[in-house]
């Protein structure tokens, strides 16, 4: 039986891993004050570490619950800036970032993000209709992201990141 708690959004806008639909295979920490990325240790299956950078809240708490509850370690961001301004290198096995948003777009954020790691996989969400290979040709970088259209239930999104990530 899971339990929901609430989520609690720290400063930099990532959702703290305190929050989160209870597992029993996952053990968190209680003590928020010492409370960092590594505190949750999943004894069951690990599908991999997620970034998720979309602007709107609502998209990243639910596709971080969902996800969560797949298997995936989740960061998110609301802003692109400061995702790139913590963005660690090596360390996300997958980035999944929204196209549309104010001050820097996914696709310049992705450039940005690539200057920095070069094997990191990028998954773009957008809710509008795109045409992938005119962008592929103003932004050279995007030529290995995929592209995944939202709405999008939690089910395929997390069957679509396993298949990225493997």
């Amino acid at each position: 039986m899971r339990a929901l708690f609430l989520y609690k959004i720290s400063e930099n806008n990532k959702i703290r891993d305190s929050h989160h639909y209870e597992t029993p295979n996952r053990i968190t920490l209680e003590d928020e004050s010492t409370a960092h990325a590594d505190d949750t240790i999943n004894t069951g299956s690990y599908a991999g570490r997620i970034l998720i950078v979309d602007d709107d809240p609502d998209i990243t708490l639910s596709f971080s619950i969902g996800l969560e509850d797949g298997g995936f370690e989740v960061y998110t961001y609301n802003d692109p800036s400061d995702a790139l301004l913590n963005f660690k290198p090596s360390f996300y096995d997958l980035l999944l970032i929204d196209i549309n948003m104010p001050k820097m777009n996914g696709f310049e954020l992705c450039t940005k993000i690539l200057e920095i790691d070069l094997n990191v996989k990028i998954c773009f969400i957008t809710a509008g209709d795109i045409n992938i290979d005119g962008l592929r040709e103003v932004y050279p970088a995007l030529s290995t992201g995929c592209f995944i259209n939202k709405p999008i239930s939690i089910s395929n999104l997390v069957k679509r990141l396993n298949e990225e990530i493997e």
